[in-house]
């Protein structure tokens, strides 16, 4: 086996496989861009090499920095991780060319597999069951939209060349298709430099379920079970599991088999994911074939026992597999949730910020946390806005989705908008506790995942204050008086013949609150909020608060945020911050009538000309963050004074876009 290797990639994947590099002994080097200087991976890695400004375009899609980079260092294999390089034939090619070895396929099965078109016509020759679609060469906007007529709607558009949901459309009629055609095009060109469709027929119901395949150099390859992946937004994966809920041992026979057979249709090598749609009649049809690790890949891992990264480095050492097919064992169940930087309630944009504060659960033999971050780090607006996977796994189903449960109630993240309550909710419903599963779960249970908690104002208001003061206290100079005796040296507001009292003006929930904290003679704090009165006992250790209310004892964390404190809760999470008493010098100035970006971003597309009068909900603009596009419509019927930003440039969240003159009632 090589000595040292060089990983193409950044975040929690280029972290990953630099542990199990380093396990085996293998020394590493990560790449970076400027945005990268300070990330986790490089920290990790033995070595580290700058190769470009922080867009990927720039710097980690660069093909020549990164074979310089392994040349210069010595590094003898090249890991590509997901995304990125990953499925580039090229670069696999220039791994060759400059004799280092690509940690992947061959560079004829990355082609092969490449278009999602060609792919399917060599699936179709294979005898693999596919989809009924156009695949073909003539992208003529006429003809795609007759072949869309032709099978029914709804369809599915799809880039060839596509992956992450990026380039996807559904189209539910005739009327839909010509816009989104455009969208899907204009996406996955910039995605993928690539504009070319394929229209599929949509399935209603169907579940996605990937196989995972390994083959090997010397002949052999199994089938590593299945992943189902069904719940997904936006075409991209929320929480998988494996194996498949309701998997007989016939389907999946069938399935890994068929699985493999597509692998030898194009003699691949290496790691493997083969997508397929299976429908409610235990029919199944061929989507893609995925020439790399896979995301979800560490449930595979955590029923299987096995490290599907050092499979993937004896096999690029042209060793054997480790197992045979009747080898392998599969043991118990695992959950993976995917854990962003997005607003569930805004279309799951993604946003940006500081992770001013963060505490995963703890690790064990039942949960796992793969990241490429650490507390302090910016989310930026060039990359994908993953802050972590989890991972979970127990003897069952049911034992290791209450695993999952509760790890997603004790993750810890303040300073940036996450996802985190969401996969609570939609991990603790009942529809996804009894896995009825299927690629639109999301949208038909989005009154059971997308709600708030009920607040419990007569509590939390209360705790609020309480940890505030006792922040207070801790952050109090033990310096300001030397005397441990003295009035002075205390930060209990003592004062000579009068209650040890504090007041707050807190912003909680939206609102402001007056609290009122004095401190007993027997040690308790009284806390007047809201027009109730609370008699609680505490004390604060780090970030650890332990209260009692009423004789119940419970814990509970504060994180100190750029905004104010978060307070976590068992059963979800307080953000306060408090409130300097008003003077009367507010600016009650009012708004441009302009139309803000509701996100770092790009400008993609301006959709109308300054001067035009549009409609409300007319597409005014089109802007992309983190491989992500969002429309920005007209709020009402008016005119469109002027913009502000060109195709191309780069705005901040929140910066007035355009001009917008709604028309008056009585226009």
């Amino acid at each position: 086996m090589f000595n040292k290797l060089l990983i193409a990639n950044r975040g929690e994947i280029a972290c990953r496989i630099i542990r199990t590099a380093q396990r085996l002994g293998i020394a590493t080097v990560a790449v970076y861009s400027e945005a990268d200087r300070n990330a986790l991976h490089v920290q990790l890695a033995d070595e580290a090499v700058h190769i470009g400004p922080a867009p990927a375009r720039e710097s980690y899609l660069v093909a020549e920095r990164i074979i310089e980079a392994a040349r210069s260092t010595g590094a003898q294999a090249i890991h590509p991780g997901y995304g990125f390089l990953s499925e580039n034939a090229g670069f696999a090619r220039a791994c060759a060319d400059n004799g280092i070895c690509f940690v992947g396929p061959p560079t004829a099965a990355i082609e092969a597999m490449g278009s999602k078109s060609a792919a399917k016509h060599i699936m179709g020759e294979a005898g693999v069951p596919l989809v009924p679609g156009y695949h073909g060469d003539d992208q003529d906007p006429t003809l795609l939209r007759t072949e869309a007529d032709r099978m029914g709607y709804p369809v599915l558009l799809k880039a060839t060349a596509g992956g992450g949901g990026k380039g996807m459309r559904q189209v539910w009629s005739g009327d839909e298709f010509d816009a989104a055609l455009a969208a899907a095009q204009r996406e996955s060109s910039a995605s993928f430099g690539d504009a070319t469709m394929l229209v599929e027929k949509y399935l209603t119901k169907p579940r996605h379920v990937e196989v995972q395949v390994f083959c090997d150099n010397h002949g052999n390859g199994i089938y590593l079970a299945e992943r189902d992946c069904s719940v997904q937004r936006r075409h991209q994966k929320v929480i998988e599991e494996a194996p498949a809920p309701g998997m007989t041992d016939a389907l999946r026979e069938a399935m890994g088999t068929t699985a493999l057979q597509a692998a030898q249709a194009i003699d691949y090598r290496g790691a493997g994911t083969v997508e397929f749609l299976l429908d409610e009649d235990g029919s199944f049809y061929f989507m893609e074939m995925n020439t790399r690790l896979q995301v979800e890949h560490p449930v595979t891992e955590m029923i299987t026992g096995q490290d599907l990264v050092e499979w993937q480095l004896l096999v690029a050492s042209e060793e054997p597999l480790p197992l045979r097919q009747e080898q392998l064992v599969l043991r118990g169940h695992a959950f993976e949730a995917r854990i962003y930087a997005e607003d569930p309630d805004n279309d799951f944009l993604p946003v940006t910020g500081k992770l001013a504060y963060l505490r995963p659960p703890t690790e064990s033999a039942h949960v796992r946390v793969d990241t490429g971050v650490q507390q302090g780090d910016e989310i930026s607006v060039y990359y994908d806005p993953m802050i972590a996977k989890l991972i979970v796994w127990d003897e069952s189903r049911e034992r290791a989705l209450q695993r999952l449960a509760s790890a997603l109630a004790d993750y810890r993240i303040g300073g940036t908008v996450t996802n985190l309550d969401f996969l609570y909710n939609l991990a603790t419903c009942a529809p996804f506790q009894r896995a009825e599963l299927d690629t639109g779960f999301i949208e038909r249970h989005g009154e059971l995942i997308f709600h708030e908690r009920q607040q419990d104002l007569r509590r939390e208001l209360p705790l609020a204050a309480l940890a505030l003061l006792l922040y207070r206290q801790q952050q109090a100079a033990p310096g300001a008086c030397s005397d441990p005796w003295s009035p002075w040296h205390s930060g209990n507001a003592w004062r000579l013949n009068e209650p040890h009292s504090h007041r707050f003006i807190l912003h909680c929930h939206q609102q402001d609150y007056t609290a009122a904290v004095e401190q007993q003679r027997d040690g308790s704090y009284r806390i007047t909020a809201n027009d109730q009165d609370t008699v609680l006992r505490g004390e604060l250790e780090g970030d650890e608060l332990r209260f009692e209310l009423a004789g119940h004892r419970q814990r509970a964390t504060l994180a100190r945020t750029e905004d104010g404190f978060t307070l976590y809760l068992a059963d979800g999470a307080c953000h306060f911050r408090e409130l300097r008493p008003d003077t009367g010098e507010t600016d009650s100035s009012g708004g441009s009538g302009g139309l803000t970006a509701p996100m770092n971003g790009t400008v993609v597309t301006l959709l109308v000309a300054a001067g035009s009068r549009v409609e409300a909900q007319t597409p005014l603009l089109v802007m992309e963050a983190m491989k992500m596009e969002h429309t920005i419509r007209a709020p009402a019927a008016g005119v469109v004074e002027q913009f502000y930003f060109e195709a191309g440039d780069l705005v901040d969240g929140g910066a007035e876009l355009l001009v917008f003159t709604p028309e008056s009632e009585d226009a």
